[in-house]
């Protein structure tokens, strides 16, 4: 079969694409190829090899920052991967390509009563994506990430060596290619088992906190309980209120608890709305968000939104019933949210913090966003707990995340990077982990300090078995993980960049880094 992958001119130019992160901070311009077989993957990375350049895989492209970019070079977009290979609603057990998404996932098997055991807040990314980063859920305390509920994959490595893992077999390729952030093979067939259900809904409670010690006390006693638990937390409130917030605790139905089971597991009871209120249409709501994203416009909302939570059921816990999709999904009820953050885009900083060093750690982070007059705009909190996959960034504790929108002035993105270097300081002092799928600003100075040399050393040699060429590189990848990797091989650690290095925004190919044979890329229709 002839296909434009196996093209004798390589790169096809007319494939030069802008490709953006989903915080659309980092951009940059790269040849996007789209397959829909194992063997046209196979051939790009013959084709990729012979002529010099690197792929990066890229499945949806829901990370925060550069762990699917590849600047003036390839990129290999799996969203065409799109099948569901096997599906078994006895045992709940599905068989899928890399490129197929959550959302396909919960669609496929809901009304037959299964759902993903573990999602994150969006229903958009890809299970390739969504391995390759190990994603977790408001349910990691309980279940944890995504890759522990993996029962077998299948990864075409760039050897081209065709591999089948699972926990017992391979099992340092399954440990180390599920967190690899897609740098030692790429998925082509995944199997997963699914979380048995009996309704379509959950059990939610919600209330308001006064500050952020209450909450995380408030929080540590129901991960013995809860099936999903996540915290809201105002990042621009200050004083004894610092971290006010709202906690919301879900538990799965039991058998009988629901008596329209087949109802609440339709598809159409899952469906999220595509209007506010029934007139306004959610397509156009990121347009108004912009009036309010702004330190003040934030502050009023949060402020609004905490008093409402006391109001609420004062005194008292708030029940109610909510669909599945409801609760996990909070980030799909507005599409293109994050475009309401401007044309500049959006940074979240993430860090995972073990329990007794948690309280402090947040203060002092919240205080000094709040000192730095750059507060975050929004904050969310979950209860962890640790695993065996290689680059994980869980602890036994608490993570937060914080949304900040990017600095307009180049002077203004310096002193955000400057600020997000003083975080890391904090981070690693409290012995805390990074999360490398929204990762804008780690250095390769703190991946190697929080990564410790064991496991630097042992992923660099499953680099040098899966992938001897470095055919497969990211952006992240030459910015962080290869100079903290050197370090692990016995040069002096990196050095953090000079603050002004937060992640380009260049769609220019003529900037990006250029391939091993020299060749320069150029814009399409270009001589």
């Amino acid at each position: 079969m002839i296909n434009h992958l196996m093209s004798p001119n390589f790169p096809d130019f007319d494939r030069l694409t802008p490709v953006s992160s989903f915080g659309r901070a980092a951009r940059s311009t790269g040849y996007v190829y789209r397959p829909t077989h194992v063997d046209q993957i196979a051939g790009l990375f013959r084709r990729a090899a012979a002529h010099g350049f690197t792929i990066a895989p890229r499945g949806a492209g829901r990370s925060y920052g550069d762990a699917a970019l590849n600047g003036g070079q390839v990129v290999l977009d799996l969203q065409r991967m799109d099948r569901v290979l096997d599906w078994d609603p006895a045992s709940g057990v599905i068989r899928v390509e890399p490129g197929v998404t959550i959302e396909q996932v919960w669609r496929h098997t809901l009304e037959d009563g299964w759902w993903p055991p573990v999602v994150p807040g969006t229903m958009r990314p890809t299970l390739g994506g969504c391995l390759g980063m190990n994603v977790h859920g408001k349910n990691n305390f309980r279940t944890g990430p995504i890759g522990e509920h993996v029962l077998a994959f299948e990864a075409l490595l760039p050897t081209g060596e065709h591999v089948t893992c699972t926990p017992t077999h391979n099992a340092d390729l399954f440990y180390g290619l599920i967190s690899g952030a897609g740098l030692l093979g790429v998925f082509t067939s995944i199997t997963l088992q699914l979380k048995h259900l009996y309704s379509g809904n959950l059990a939610v409670e919600a209330w308001a906190t006064p500050n952020l010690a209450a909450t995380l006390d408030d929080m540590e006693p129901l991960k013995v309980e809860a099936d999903y638990l996540v915290g809201w937390i105002d990042g621009t409130a200050t004083g004894r209120v610092r971290g006010r917030g709202q906690i919301h605790q879900a538990r799965y139905l039991p058998p009988g608890a629901d008596p329209r089971p087949a109802y609440t597991l339709s598809l159409d009871y899952q469906a999220l709305p595509d209007t506010l209120f029934g007139l306004l249409p959610k397509s156009i709501l990121w347009r108004f968000m912009r009036l309010g994203l702004n330190r003040p416009g934030v502050a009023l909302v949060n402020a609004a939104k905490h008093l409402a939570a006391r109001l609420q059921s004062p005194g008292r816990r708030h029940a109610y019933e909510q669909s599945l999709a409801a609760f996990n999904f909070l980030l799909d009820y507005i599409p293109n949210w994050q475009h309401g953050y401007g044309r500049h885009g959006l940074l979240q900083y993430q860090s995972f913090i073990p329990r007794a060093a948690a309280a402090g750690t947040f203060l002092a982070i919240l205080e000094l966003s709040q000192r730095r007059r750059q507060p975050s705009y929004l904050g969310v909190l979950k209860r962890h707990r640790p695993d065996l996959f290689l680059l994980s960034h869980a602890v036994d504790g608490f993570s937060l995340a914080l949304d900040f929108p990017v600095p307009a002035s180049p002077a203004g993105r310096a002193d955000f990077q400057q600020m997000a270097h003083d975080f890391d300081q904090i981070v690693l002092s409290a012995g805390g982990r990074f999360y490398l799928a929204k990762d804008s600003t780690l250095t390769p100075h703190t991946a190697a300090r929080y990564l410790g040399p064991d496991v630097l050393g042992r992923w660099q040699a499953l680099k040098m078995r899966c992938d001897p060429g470095q055919l497969l590189q990211t952006e992240l990848y030459r910015r962080v993980l290869a100079p903290a990797l050197a370090s692990a091989s016995g040069a002096p650690p990196a050095e953090a960049p000079p603050a002004s290095a937060l992640v380009p925004r260049s769609a220019d190919p003529a900037a990006a880094p250029q391939p091993s044979n020299g060749h320069r890329p150029r814009a399409p229709g270009g001589p």
